[in-house]
C-alpha cells in the first residue's frame, strides 16, 4: 500500500513536498540562506533539500574554475598562448663560406662595447680514437691552456667545453681586441710546435685532478652510466673524460694526429656577436687559418659508420652508506634533425622540474611535480631531453630517500605513460610557454655566439627565433600523443642508479608500465 501511495505521488504534477503528510516534514534541514538561494533562473525549483545541497556545491565548485576576477587582474589559472612577437626582432646573422669549407658567422650589435668570438668543432668524445678514449678533451684543454696564456694579457675571458659531440671556444673580450683573439686560436690549433712536453704534462695532471673530483659528483656518473648502458659497445657511450689509464698514456702524438683528423675546415664555424662587422671578420679569417684541412668527410657521415644503437638495459651500484638514491631511466629520444624533437622538448617542460628547497612544488603546473611535492615523495627530479645526430634519450633524472623510492617510480611512470593516452590542452599550452620563456633566456653575447656555431653545425643554418616559436606552437594535444607512443608506449627503457636503491623496482617493473592496460 504504501508503495503504491509514492507511486501515485509521483505521478502528481504539482511540487513533491507540499503533498507529502506533516510527518514526513517534521525534521528540518538547516542551511545557510545563500545556499538556498543559488538555484540558477532556468533550472526548475528542486524536489529535495538535498538537490539545494548539490546545487549549492555544484556552485561552489563553478566558482573554483572561474574564480572571483577581483584576485586574477594580473594572472589567471587558464593558461594561453603568449605573444612573443615583440621579443623577436633579433639582428639579423650573416654566413659566410670560404673556399675551404670553413663558416664565419656575425650577429652585429651597434650598442655593445664588447665581443664573443667562438670557434665551435663538429667533434667530441664520440669521435675519439678506439684505443685512446678522451682524447677531444685533452686536445681542448692543451689548446685552452695555449689561449687563456695570450688572452689574459689582454684581459679576455675565456671558456671551453667538451661534449660528446661536439667542441667549444668561448672568448669575450673588448671590441679592439677581436683580431688578436682570431691570431690566438689559430696559432694554437695550427701550429704543432705549440703542443710542447711540459705544457701535456701539466694538463695530463690537471684532467687527472678533475677525474678525482668528478667522481665524488653524482649526477655526472649517472649519466656517464646511462650512456654507457643505453649506447653500450658504441662510441656514444664513451665517457668525455676518458680513462685514467689513457691519460696517463696518451702522447703528443694522439693529440697531433687527433687535430689533423677531427679539426678540418668543413667541421668547424667561427662565430663572433657584439661589436664586430662581418667584413672584417670575414678577411682576417681568410688570412689567418690558412693550415687548415680541406677533408670533405663530415661528421654526420663518420656516424652513419659506426651508429648508436640503443640498448634497454640497466646499471646499479648499490652503496648502503650514501644518504640519498639517485637514478634516472630514460628511453630512446629523437635526433637532432628529427621533426619530433621539438614535441619532446615540450613533453620535457610537461614533465617538470623541481627541488624541494624551492617551496613551490604544489603550485606547479606539472602533475608529476605535484604528486612529489604534496607527498614528499623526493628530494629532487627533473625531465630532460638530449639530442644527438642520430638518437637521443629522453626521461627523468631524481633524487629521493631509501623509502620513498617505490612511490616516487610510480609517479614517475604513472606521468611518463599518461602521455601516450589523455593530455590536456591547458598542460600543453603552460609547457609550450615555459620552453620558449628558456630559450629567450640565452640572448647574452657568450651563450648566442656559442648557439650560432651550435646550429650551423647541426642544421646548415641559423635557425631564427621566430621559426623556432612556430614550431613549439605547431604542438598540441594530439601530436604528443603520437610522439609519445612513438618513443614511450611499450618502448624498452635504461636506467642507471647508484647509492641505497634495494627499494627501487626492478627492471621488469619499469618496463610493465611503459604502457596501461585498459579495457
Amino acid at each position: 500500500m504504501a508503495t503504491r501511495n509514492l507511486l501515485s505521488l509521483s505521478r502528481h504534477r504539482g511540487p513533491l513536498l507540499s503533498l507529502l503528510p506533516s510527518r514526513f516534514l517534521s525534521t528540518t534541514i538547516s542551511l545557510p540562506s545563500e545556499t538556498l538561494t543559488t538555484v540558477p533562473a532556468d533550472r526548475s525549483p528542486p524536489f529535495l533539500p538535498y538537490d539545494e545541497i548539490a546545487c549549492a556545491v555544484r556552485d561552489k565548485l563553478r566558482k573554483l574554475d572561474d574564480p572571483d576576477p577581483r584576485f586574477l587582474r594580473h594572472a589567471s589559472p587558464h593558461p594561453s598562448p603568449a605573444d612573443h612577437s615583440s621579443l623577436l626582432s633579433f639582428p639579423e646573422t650573416k654566413i659566410t663560406t670560404l673556399d675551404t669549407g670553413l663558416r664565419v658567422a656575425t650577429e652585429s650589435s651597434l650598442s655593445a662595447q664588447t665581443a664573443t668570438v667562438s670557434l665551435s668543432i663538429d667533434t667530441g668524445s664520440r669521435f675519439d680514437p678506439d684505443d685512446a678514449d678522451g682524447t677531444a678533451n685533452f686536445v681542448r684543454r692543451v689548446v685552452e691552456g695555449i689561449v687563456v696564456e695570450e688572452i689574459g694579457k689582454i684581459g679576455g675571458v675565456l671558456g671551453g667545453s667538451t661534449s660528446k659531440e661536439k667542441t667549444v671556444f668561448n672568448v669575450e673580450v673588448m671590441g679592439k681586441d677581436v683580431v688578436r683573439v682570431l691570431e690566438v686560436l689559430a696559432d694554437a690549433i695550427q701550429n704543432e710546435s705549440a703542443f710542447d712536453e711540459g705544457r701535456i704534462e701539466r694538463e695530463r695532471s690537471a684532467l687527472l685532478r678533475e677525474m678525482a673530483g668528478v667522481v665524488q659528483q653524482n649526477e655526472p656518473v649517472i649519466f656517464d652510466h646511462l650512456h654507457a648502458t643505453a649506447f653500450q659497445y658504441t662510441p656514444l657511450g664513451n665517457t668525455i673524460l676518458g680513462s685514467a689509464h689513457n691519460i696517463v698514456t696518451m702522447t703528443k702524438e694522439h693529440l697531433k694526429n687527433f687535430i689533423s683528423s677531427q679539426y678540418t675546415a668543413p667541421r668547424m664555424v667561427i662565430s663572433a656577436t657584439g661589436a664586430v662587422k662581418h667584413e672584417d671578420i670575414v678577411n682576417h679569417v681568410k688570412k689567418l687559418f690558412t693550415k687548415l684541412s680541406a677533408d670533405p668527410t663530415t661528421a654526420s657521415q663518420l656516424v652513419s659508420k659506426v651508429p648508436a644503437t640503443f640498448t634497454g638495459s640497466e646499471v646499479r651500484m648499490i652503496d648502503d652508506d650514501e644518504p640519498l638514491a639517485r637514478f634516472a631511466l630514460a628511453f630512446s629520444g629523437a635526433s637532432r634533425t628529427d621533426s619530433d624533437s621539438v614535441a619532446l622538448m615540450v613533453m620535457q617542460k610537461m614533465l617538470g622540474s623541481w627541488n624541494k628547497e624551492s617551496g613551490d612544488g604544489k603550485h606547479m603546473g606539472s602533475e608529476l611535480v605535484q604528486m612529489i611535492a604534496i607527498n614528499e615523495i623526493a628530494d629532487s627530479m627533473r625531465a630532460f631531453s638530449t639530442n644527438y645526430k642520430d638518437t637521443g634519450l629522453f626521461g627523468v633524472y631524481a633524487v629521493a630517500k631509501p623509502d620513498c623510492l617505490d612511490d616516487l617510480s610510480y609517479a614517475i611512470m604513472y606521468a611518463i605513460s599518461k602521455l601516450s593516452y589523455r593530455v590536456l590542452d591547458a598542460d600543453v599550452t603552460r609547457a609550450q610557454n615555459q620552453l620558449k620563456t628558456s630559450l629567450l633566456r640565452i640572448r647574452g653575447m657568450s651563450p648566442l655566439a656559442e648557439d650560432i656555431g651550435h646550429e650551423i653545425l647541426n642544421y646548415g643554418r641559423r635557425i631564427p627565433v621566430a621559426e623556432l616559436f612556430a614550431r613549439i606552437d605547431a604542438v598540441d594535444a594530439s601530436t604528443i600523443k603520437r610522439v609519445a607512443n612513438r618513443f614511450i608506449f611499450d618502448q624498452d627503457v635504461a636506467i642507471a642508479a647508484m647509492g641505497p636503491i634495494k627499494m627501487l623496482p626492478d627492471y621488469n617493473w619499469f618496463r610493465r608500465r611503459t604502457y596501461l592496460l585498459r579495457y
